[in-house]
């Protein structure tokens, strides 16, 4: 076995999603923020992203996370997150899958039943608790960067739709959010592939129509996915509704997303129809369970925002190393659009 290049992985899954978490063999890229860091990559060095989520050593199907020293002394580890097409501020899931593997592996300390620990991610700081026992991490509840609205009640016109009623609101990502039932979907399994058609087409209308750009950070802009909603019902700690958020270059996040969930509370707490405290119960479209909770208010660069748990479980699916023959001619991997569309 001859590489020139190796990388440790741990594979994980976060309530469905995989989020493949990077434990040894990558030194931490130059910057003296974890943004920085990640824009380096992004705009100067892809070849990591590349190399492990391209084919053939890689699939559109799963994100991959570097763990890093952090940049701030507030924090415990640095996080970025690398999703097929995009490098993104922050991501639920993927904290969730982080998390999970650094205690679970022993990259840091594991104190039962609880540990405490805070990420340094490119969207800012991010509070963990983690409830562990017997040597697992049986739960992950992060608090996430402020989560606001953009835009309201905006019409855009989508080739083929015509007119819809599209919102704006970021949760570490920027999300179009609508309705799915307007649409015909009740998102469920054997809608994937209209859901991404349709979510795709969307999220270019609001691309166009929308311009978003975070109040705070102006290289945090333009809308990354679209989030169909389905509708809310009541329970007994506050609400419940199913979701399917749609990841360029076109598949289904298979949890119920941390990111999207967060910014569809802070949507639903501009509207009044979730109060501080009451929990929304997210439900992915293969039935899987994110519990999200609007803990506060705040303000981000003049907007209202809220503050937003969000809850869920990850679980260890494999260990191994992936590398790469100096003579193999895919060093950085390759696309076909028959599954990554575009």
């Amino acid at each position: 076995m001859r590489w020139n290049r190796s990388v440790t992985v741990v594979g994980v899954h976060a309530e469905g999603e995989v989020g493949q978490v990077i434990t040894g063999g990558v030194l931490p890229p130059p910057g003296a923020t974890m943004f920085e860091r990640m824009a380096y990559l992004r705009d100067k060095d892809d070849t990591l992203r590349r190399l492990l989520l391209f084919e053939p050593r890689g699939a559109v199907n799963h994100s991959v996370n570097l763990i890093t020293p952090p940049c701030s002394p507030d924090a415990d580890l640095g996080l970025i997150i690398m999703e097929s097409r995009f490098y993104v501020p922050m991501s639920g899931s993927n904290t969730i899958c982080a998390v999970t593997a650094v205690l679970e592996t022993g990259i840091l300390p594991m104190h039962e039943p609880e540990t405490r620990l805070t990420l340094d991610t490119p969207g800012g700081l991010v509070r963990v608790s983690a409830s562990c026992r017997d040597g697992r991490c049986e739960r992950v509840t992060f608090r996430n960067v402020p989560s606001f609205v953009l835009h309201r009640d905006r019409n855009i016109e989508v080739a083929g739709l015509g007119t819809i009623r599209v919102d704006v609101a970021y949760g570490g990502m920027l999300y179009a959010i609508v309705d799915a039932a307007p649409l015909g979907f009740a998102i469920a399994p054997a809608e994937a592939r209209d859901l991404v058609a349709v979510g795709e087409r969307i999220k270019a209308a609001a691309v166009e129509q929308l311009p978003s750009v975070h109040p705070e950070n102006p290289e945090i802009r333009t809308v990354n996915q679209t989030l169909f909603a389905g509708p809310l019902a009541a329970t007994a700690a506050g609400r419940t509704a199913r979701n399917a958020v749609i990841i360029s270059p076109g598949r289904i996040d298979r949890s119920p997303c941390g990111t999207g969930t967060s910014a569809r509370l802070a949507l639903l707490h501009a509207r009044g129809e979730i109060a501080q405290g009451e929990t929304l119960d997210h439900v992915s479209i293969i039935g899987t369970h994110f519990q999200g909770v609007v803990e506060g208010t705040t303000a981000t660069g003049g907007l209202p925002a809220v503050t937003v748990s969000i809850s869920g479980r990850a679980f260890l699916t494999s260990v191994g190393q992936i590398g790469l023959d100096p003579a193999d001619p895919f060093p950085e991997g390759f696309t076909l659009p028959d599954t990554w569309f575009t």
